[in-house]
């Protein structure tokens, strides 16, 4: 009854509880009807004692054939498969009825058979992990990604769904409702991008929502996203943000031009006259508080980011989720050389992060040259790049238009139209926004125009 891990000379007790056990395969053979509410969260490995093991295949037999579950059939079953003296005997399940407490407590006890088996695939994934660190063979990015991996199996075995009942299910969105009848915000259970309209349309960005954020290159699709990163934390969203396009000190250049309204050249090559350094310092001191995290890493995969952002959500919480851009990331799988199914198996696994951690996930991502072909550049749903199941994935398709790229003699030169071209759960439309350049900023179009309607 020991746990001996890969290093020579150590033995450690497994955590696993034999009464635990016992106690529920007597309860299965006490009264089978409790045995699939158990089997909808144990398996035969869940058990640490070998007969327990077989016993329950055994139980999972029947169940397959529809048969009765019960002493006299079990054991038969057993004897069948050659494995009844294996397990005890006939005596060993006169002895397990005989010994359970209370066969009506039988999930409470499934339950301790789970926790402790747990515990066991975590200690098997800390000897991956060692044998992974001790092989100087890789490289330290392969060991951290072997190590999170091994970590993420485990727990997904636990982040199991169950049946909702209609009634559960009917009760949960009427409150739901309920509140949001009560909020004078727009709702309050969208993270808030800041713009008046797009929130109107969209309710927010939604929970558990695959946003897809598409442009042509130079349209501002970074500046969009991190416009509404700074109104989403100033309303106390807190952000995760991976750029695989800029780096951090970019980043918090283009968010200190927003705040200050300092120019991004004068930023860049620190030309500030002493207004712009006092105002400069009080802007950095109040956004440094702003919960906003930045990864930067480039080429990320999907099990990186998912790894990333639950460790952020154990470590701070997490509301909203940005990538700039899509078709940067990287599969991580070898040998994927066809760039159609690598964006599918990314823009899937983005859908599955915002599931999980029910958060909404909003990723910038280009789009072909198609649009270019056109007299009408406004993008459409057929110009996402490389993938039709980006369309496919995303609950929401937004795409980003501004006249002045194309036309330069435009009589809105700021004007930026946010086109939603898909929303699974609700109308599509344009949103007019203001796209100040030199601040690579946006903002509502018709409090941009009041505010130059009060200087004159």
């Amino acid at each position: 009854m020991t746990y001996s891990p890969s290093s020579p000379g150590t033995l450690l007790l497994a955590p696993f509880s034999q009464e635990a056990e016992e106690a529920v395969i007597g309860s299965v053979l006490i009264s089978a009807s409790v045995f699939a509410s158990l089997a909808g969260f144990l398996k035969a490995e869940d058990f640490y004692l070998t007969r327990h093991q077989r016993m329950w295949e055994i139980f999972m037999r029947l169940s397959e054939r529809n048969e009765i579950m019960d002493l006299t059939t079990v054991s038969e079953e057993l004897r069948q498969v050659g494995v009844l003296e294996e397990i005890g005997g006939y005596a060993y399940l006169i002895h397990l009825i005989n010994t359970t407490p209370n066969s009506m407590h039988a999930e409470a006890y499934g339950r301790l058979v789970e926790r402790t088996a747990t515990r066991r695939k975590l200690l098997v994934a800390a000897d991956k992990i060692r044998d992974s660190a001790m092989d100087e063979g890789k490289n330290i990015e392969t060991v951290m990604n072997d190590a999170e991996q091994a970590v993420f199996e485990v727990g997904q075995n636990q982040a199991k769904r169950e049946f909702v009942s209609m009634w559960d299910a009917v009760a949960q969105y009427y409150s739901r409702l309920e509140m949001l009848m009560q909020q004078t915000q727009v709702n309050a259970f969208g993270v808030l991008t800041g713009f008046q309209d797009l929130d109107a349309l969209l309710g927010g960005f939604q929970r558990s929502d695959l946003i897809v954020f598409a442009g042509r290159p130079g349209m501002g699709k970074t500046s969009f996203l991190l416009s509404a990163a700074m109104n989403a934390a100033h309303r106390g969203a807190r952000v995760g943000i991976f750029t695989m396009e800029m780096g951090v000190e970019q980043i918090v250049q283009r968010l200190i031009s927003m705040e200050t309204g300092i120019e991004m050249h004068k930023l860049r090559l620190a030309n500030l006259d002493r207004n712009e350094q006092r105002l400069l310092v009080e802007v950095v001191g109040r956004i440094s508080e702003l919960p906003i995290y930045i990864d930067d890493t480039p080429a990320m995969n999907p099990l990186e980011m998912r790894n990333k952002c639950r460790r952020l959500m154990m470590e701070h919480g997490l509301d909203m989720v940005l990538i700039d851009y899509m078709q940067l990331m990287s599969s991580g799988r070898a040998n994927d050389n066809n760039r159609v199914q690598e964006i599918s198996y990314i823009s899937r696994h983005l859908k599955e992060l915002a599931r999980e951690m029910n958060i909404p996930v909003i990723s910038a991502a280009q789009l072909s040259r198609a649009v270019e072909s056109r007299q009408d550049k406004r993008p459409l749903l057929s110009d996402l790049r490389e993938s039709g199941s980006i369309e496919q994935d995303a609950d929401v398709v937004m795409f980003l238009y501004r006249d002045e790229v194309y036309n330069p003699a435009t009589t809105a030169p700021n004007m930026a139209e946010v086109i939603i071209s898909k929303h699974r759960n609700g109308p599509i439309g344009k949103v007019a926004l203001w796209f100040e350049k030199r601040l690579t900023k946006f903002m509502d179009a018709d409090i941009q125009h009041q505010s130059l309607v009060d200087l004159e």
